[in-house]
């Protein structure tokens, strides 16, 4: 039975595991690193390409209503003029006049104390969070762009982009999975908080008197997407966001909520932005940016639902409801108790011996098969068969099959082993790829 551990020891944990077992490594590790920025091992890239290929089958693929785009990061400074980027979006720096660290005021507990070294804390003032640039040779204001703090400005203009090559009919939406960068005051708590992130977003285009019920369709698509990648249902909430404290173009907004080891913080968003985008933009843009209903004959700006899902703060949360510690045969055991649907590897194979060449060669031959049908499968030869376990069981692979001398000399199959009941069955040869259909 798993055993519940400290918030900050269980965080260490699993940021130790990533380490270890190739899912994430800091960011230019061999220079000293650098804060709010953080590479993808193998394993680490599997999940997060697992997880983004799952949402683009169920919010895009899996729907006729949905166009997929793929915005460039650099846009021309007037987006952003547009949007309100450019002069507000900001958060509330002060700095520390004796050791001068930086923080973010509404993540203090005294505005005017330094949590650091209890310096005095100076005045708060607003800093940009957009990272800034140069196009071209000259660095003059007109040169000026951005890196994209959001996805969903490509998406709003090309909208009519959209409109113009596929002519679709209200509702429908516009969905892009992206990089966006973000210059934090204080990045922290692993990938959660990050200066480079990749955004999964939809823009959905409706009728000004449709919005609620398409944002309750998305209220529950989210909870159905969680329950999907494999979250505790009780530990994601929803948080009702009030008047005065919502992004200024969003008339309601929930946002859900996840209880990571660090505390409860938002995993993802759901807002109904109105007309504000496409009416900022087309304003700005001196394009029309309106939409024509046939069925109606009105012209009309559209209206927006906009659910928004974090990449990393997905992985993150995955990993940490995964992270599971138990006792399997005496021993105390690790293990990634993750959804074969996000498992960076499905099935690992091995020889039960790796100096016994028709072992190998039965493995080999096994994994072969494997391979073809299910993609995410491991050849592993390393260490010891009880080594070889623990290591799958560390990276979440769902089963692990082994080839002894039964299988050779008796035709007795193979040996199938579950990660989480550590309980394992015979399976025969021909069977082997059946066992896994429906549940890889």
């Amino acid at each position: 039975m798993a055993k519940p551990k400290q918030a900050n020891q269980k965080m260490e944990d699993i940021i130790s595991l990533c380490k270890r077992r190739g899912f994430v490594f800091q960011g230019s590790e061999i220079y000293g690193g650098l804060a709010g920025t953080w590479d993808y091992g193998p394993y680490g890239v599997a999940l997060k390409n697992n997880i983004k290929n799952l949402w683009w089958k169920r919010f895009v693929d899996g729907r006729e209503d949905m166009y997929g785009v793929d915005a460039a990061i650099l846009m021309n400074k007037g987006v952003w003029e547009a949007s309100g980027h450019v002069s507000g979006f900001s958060d509330p720096l002060v700095e520390c006049s004796k050791c001068k660290r930086r923080f973010r005021v509404d993540q203090l507990d005294d505005p005017k104390v330094c949590p650091e070294c209890e310096g005095r804390l100076g005045e708060a003032r607003q800093f940009n969070m957009m990272f800034q640039t140069h196009i071209g040779a000259m660095q003059d204001e007109s040169s000026i762009s951005y890196l994209r703090p959001e996805t969903a400005g490509g998406i709003f203009v090309n909208f009519k982009n959209i409109i113009d090559s596929f002519h679709p009919r209200l509702p429908f939406g516009i969905a892009q999975i992206g990089k966006a960068f973000r210059n934090e005051i204080a990045p922290r708590d692993f990938i959660f908080r990050v200066r480079e992130m990749e955004q999964m977003e939809i823009e959905y285009f409706v009728k000004p008197a449709e919005w609620e019920r398409f944002f309750q369709e998305f209220q529950k698509q989210i909870h159905e997407w969680t329950k999907e990648i494999g979250l505790e249902k009780s530990h994601v909430h929803e948080l009702e966001i009030a008047d005065g404290d919502r992004a200024h173009y969003s008339k309601r907004t929930i946002d859900f909520e996840f209880d990571f080891p660090f505390g409860r913080k938002e995993l993802y968003g759901l807002a109904y932005r109105t007309d504000f985008d496409l009416k900022a933009h087309s304003e700005s843009s001196k394009t029309d940016l309106s939409y024509y209903d046939e069925e109606t004959k009105e012209r009309f700006i559209p209206h927006v639902v906009e659910p928004s899902f974090g990449v990393e703060r997905t992985f993150l949360a995955v990993l940490s409801d995964a992270y599971t510690e138990d006792e399997l045969g005496g021993e105390k055991r690790v293990y990634l108790k993750l959804s074969p649907n996000v498992a960076p590897v499905k099935i690992a194979v091995f020889p039960l011996l790796k100096n016994k060449p028709e072992l190998v060669a039965k493995a080999r031959e096994v994994y072969a098969v494997l391979k073809k049908e299910f993609g995410a499968v491991e050849f592993d030869d390393n260490g010891n068969i009880g080594k070889r376990y623990r290591r799958q069981d560390e990276i979440g692979t769902p089963y692990c099959v082994t080839i002894d001398f039964d299988t050779i000399e008796k035709n007795a199959g193979v040996t199938v082993r579950n990660r989480d009941t550590g309980k394992q069955e015979r399976v025969a040869l021909e069977e082997i790829s059946e066992k896994f259909k429906g549940i890889v």
